[in-house]
Parts: C-alpha cells; structure tokens; sequence
C-alpha cells in the first residue's frame, strides 16, 4: 500500500478509499487526477480482464472537476467525495446504458438512477462505468453473451466468481478503489473472496434494492465490495438507509459504520460453523489451514472461540433455490417467451428448471424459510459473530458446468435465507497464488459488529499488502467453448411431461436448452423433497407483511 505521505500518480490506482479520501480532504490529492489515474488504467489493462462492460470517462472527468471545484469551495461532503467507483451492471443509471450483460437489455438506457446510485452522487463520488455480470445477475461464467466473460485478476484462466463478476475484477487489479454489487445467493462474497477483496451482504432490508434489476424479490441484496474492511464501511455509510421506493427497506436509524471499528475483538464470543465446510461443502485442504490459522489470530487477539452448528446447507439450498428461481423466472417469463433464444445457455439452465418447481413447493419453503431465521435467535444471543469458510479458490473458467448449480450447496446460501449480514476477506493464498477467503456473520443489523471483527482480523495480517502482478500489453485470452448440454436420464414419458409444461408457459425451447432443462429433473425433485410438506395451517411463510402506522 502506497504511503500517504509519498503519493505518485503511479501508485494512486493502489491507494484505499480511505487514504484517498484522506489525501482529498486535505486538498493534497486532486479528485480529477485520481479518477484520471483510474481511467488510465482500465484503457491499459482491462482488455485482458474485461471487467468493464461501458466506461463513462467523459462523465467521470466532469463529476470529478465538480467535486474538485465543491471541496476548493469548503463544502467537503465526506469521505466518498471525489472518490471513483464502478457498478455493476444491473443497477440502473440514468442516461447510461444498463445492459444485465443480456442480449435482450443490450440497448436499454434507463430515465431514472437506482436509489444506491443517487446516495453515492450525494456523496460526491464519481462513477467510472458499468461492470461485467453473468446475465441478469444469474448464471455462471457464459461464453455466448454479447460482451465477454470476466477474467481474475490473480491468473487470468481462473473465474472471478459470479455474479458480481466486474466488481470483483475491477477492485482487485487496482480498476476501481471500490464497486457496488448485488448478493441473491453469493454474488458479493463469492467473488470478493474469489478476487481477493472485502465484499459484504449487508442485512436484509438496510440498503435499498430500488432500481437494481431484480434477480429474486425475497433474497436479493445490494452491497460494497472494496479492498479493505474501513473502505467497505465509508461504502456501506453512503448507501445505507430506509428507502419508501423499496418494500424491503428497514426503517432504522443508520450508525456510524466507522466509529468502532479498531474496538477489537477482546471478550468477543464467536461462533464456527465449521460443519459448513468440512461436511456439507466440503473445501480444499488449503482453505481448512487458513481457516485455522485465522481463528488462532482471533484467539490471540482476545476473542473466545466455540465449534457450533446450524442445519446442513442443503436444506438452505433447497429453500433458497426454490423461491428464488420461482421469482427470478416470474421476472422474466414474458421475455422468455418472446425471446427466448436471445438468452445464454447458462441462465437458461438455471431459469426453466423453476418450470419443474409447483406453487406448493414455493409456499412450503417459504414456511421453511420462517422456522430457519427462527432458529438463528439463541445463536444471536450468544455469540456475537459467528465464523465459517467462504467460497474458492478459484477454479478455471472454463471449468464451470451449468448442472453445477443443481447439485451442489454452498457456504454463502445459508446467510441469504437468514438474511444477517455476511462478509467475506482475504485469509491467505494457495501455493500458486489464488485468495482464500473466511466469512465473518452477524445478527440481523449488526453490520457494525461484523466489520469490527474483520477489521481487527485485518489488521493483525498481512494480506492487503499483496496484489495480482499483471503485465501491461498482455494479449487477451480466447473465451472457452460453451459447454454441451448436460444428458439427460429421465424417461421418454417425463420428456414428454416436460414438454407439455413448456408449451403450456408458451415457450419455445431449442433442443439443446429442452435437453439441459431434462437433466436437472432429479436434481430439482431432491432439492424440494428437502422442505417437508407436514405444516399445520397456523406454520406462517415468511413472505407474509404488515401495514406501517
């Protein structure tokens, strides 16, 4: 990390948030010339990430002379003042092209900002451009879009986890000091983790959802995701708060994110959800150290430290999964309808299976849903965070296969049906140079306390002193092929069952797409066969709501 008081224009693409909005509000570092820097280097580097899908230099330069010009004046407004910043390219931007990195919204510019965005223009910040995605926020890495797939900074044959694909890109290779991006089931920490970064899902309800394309109503959230815990926070600060534009939206006074931080751990009672990761999902020997390694740091920083559990990912998966591809298909049936052939294969690999999904299924699950949130209650009064892996390391980009999402768990989907905050950080790194990464969980609306906990983690470890070493004219890499369709077991009389549901919802599906909607069938039928169907009339869903007054 550069030093704040030698500062050359080589290293300001490396300076954190906060020492940027340090040098700022001193008048010691122009707005114009940080965004500038940036601008530099993303014309210079980002051809071999493809991180950004549009960059708004013109836009940005003036943004920049404006907050330039405001704090010369004495009307300093805070710490994102002048600071750059990229966005996914889900959250919409008014007069600014915002694409989902669909074919089917590739020319859709918005009349209006997403409520995030506007907070972050009241702020003073300066948006650099929109970010790589996987399509709709939805899908793995696809190689059949309009605009390529994301690359990792770390190795750039490796994926950067999705679907916050850009944001994770960007912060990692010094691109943007910080970006927003949007988590239904992991898509803040699976590619903060998988990039090296900070990335936080903050709790459900405190940052607005108003204006982000909607992957699913009841799991999406919108959040930061930055090089260090303090960045994360003077982030989270700027976009937090209760927004009538968003059902969603908690009405809570915001605190100050930043106030005790450096409180440390001492007398803290954590909590390690190591069954996540040793049984459920299981992680590479190499996370297992680094998890352990951490947890030692921990210890020795005062924290008092106890294995506990939770239910097995699975049943979370099975309840996450259910809603949430229910909703996102519901978004998007009447394109899919008309269009359908102008989606990736990926997102629709993902989508159709919903078809397979019955109203009934939705509705237990969302009882179940209720019972879970519940039962996190005596593990929130007892301990003030609770600990567990988070995603990587990175595999290869072309190693991903859409059946993937049907089969298998995950670390993160726990915390998007709890809807508690969770944050994933840099750990360490495997022997050949990719992050690992620990997540960091709190009681709903203790975000404060979750990065308390990561910051003194941080501080008491080396790793934000390592970046991706990438070479300036590096030839960009040819996408990989797009994987065949998966083959499908199941017998010529469900084909057939299948078949009719399609033509029922009056979609036309090539044969490659009907083959890979076929396989997920006994992938689809384990998944709701997880959520029990023994309720009682008075066992309420969770997507029940009260009038305000």
């Amino acid at each position: 990390m550069p030093d704040d008081a030698a500062v050359s224009s080589t290293d300001l693409h490396y300076l954190s948030i906060t020492q940027a909005a340090r040098l700022i509000e001193q008048r010691r570092l122009s707005p114009v010339e940080l965004t500038q820097a940036y601008l530099d280097r993303i014309e210079a580097y980002d051809p071999q990430l493809n991180a950004y899908l549009l960059v708004t230099a013109d836009r940005a330069l003036d943004a920049a002379r404006t907050a330039e010009a405001e704090i010369a004046a004495g009307r300093y407004r805070g710490p994102m003042h002048g600071i750059p910043f990229a966005l996914k390219d889900i959250y919409c931007t008014a007069g600014i092209r915002t694409t989902c990195h669909s074919r089917t919204r590739q020319d859709y510019v918005p009349a209006f900002d997403a409520m995030t965005v506007t907070k972050l223009y009241e702020a003073g910040a300066v948006l650099l451009g929109k970010l790589s995605t996987h399509e709709f926020a939805h899908g793995g890495p696809s190689f059949d879009l309009p605009w390529p797939a994301a690359r990792n900074p770390w190795n750039r044959q490796h994926a950067t986890g999705g679907s916050s694909s850009g944001s994770g890109a960007s912060v990692a290779a010094g691109l943007a000091p910080g970006s927003l991006g949007s988590d239904t089931g992991g898509s803040i920490r699976n590619p903060a983790a998988l990039c090296g970064l900070v990335g936080l899902k903050p709790t459900y309800g405190l940052v607005s959802r108003s204006g982000v394309y909607t992957n699913s109503f009841s799991y999406d959230h919108a959040g930061p995701m930055t090089w260090t815990v303090e960045d994360c926070a003077i982030m989270l600060q700027a976009i937090a708060g209760h927004d009538p534009k968003d059902p969603a939206s908690a009405g809570r006074t915001v605190p100050d994110y930043r106030a005790e931080l450096s409180a440390g751990v001492k007398g803290l009672r954590i909590g390690v959800l190591r069954h996540l990761y040793e049984e459920d999902v299981p992680v590479d020997a190499s996370v297992k150290a680094a998890l352990e390694q951490a947890y030692d740091v921990l210890r020795g920083l005062g924290a008092v430290i106890e294995d506990i559990r939770i239910r097995p990912a699975q049943d979370y998966h099975a309840v996450k999964i259910t809603v949430a591809e229910s909703e996102l298909f519901a978004v998007h049936e009447p394109v899919l309808r008309q269009r359908l052939k102008d989606f990736g294969a990926d997102f629709l690999g993902r989508a159709l299976g919903a078809l397979l999904i019955s109203g009934p299924d939705y509705m237990q699950a969302s009882r179940q849903r209720r019972v879970m949130i519940a039962e996190m209650a005596p593990l929130y009064a007892k301990y003030d965070v609770l600990l567990t892996a988070g995603p990587g390391p990175a595999a290869r980009l072309e190693a991903w296969r859409t059946i993937n999402f049907w089969q298998r768990s995950s670390v993160t989907t726990p915390f998007n049906v709890t809807g508690s905050p969770a944050l994933v950080q840099c750990i360490g790194f495997t022997d050949d140079g990719l992050p690992l990464s620990m997540q960091v969980v709190g009681r709903p609306f203790a975000d404060a306390m979750v990065l308390r906990v990561a910051k003194a983690y941080e501080d008491a470890t080396p790793w934000r002193r390592r970046r991706p070493a990438l070479q300036a004219g590096a030839t960009p890499l040819p996408a990989p092929p797009v994987p065949a369709p998966e083959k499908s077991a199941i017998s010529r009389m469900r084909r057939d069952e299948i078949a009719m549901l399609c033509k029922r919802r009056g979609l036309t599906a090539p044969e490659k797409h009907f083959e890979q909607l076929c396989a997920t069938v006994p992938y689809v039928e384990e998944m709701v066969g997880h959520l029990g169907h023994s309720w009682q009339f008075t066992d309420e869903p969770a997507s029940v709501f009260q009038f305000g007054g």
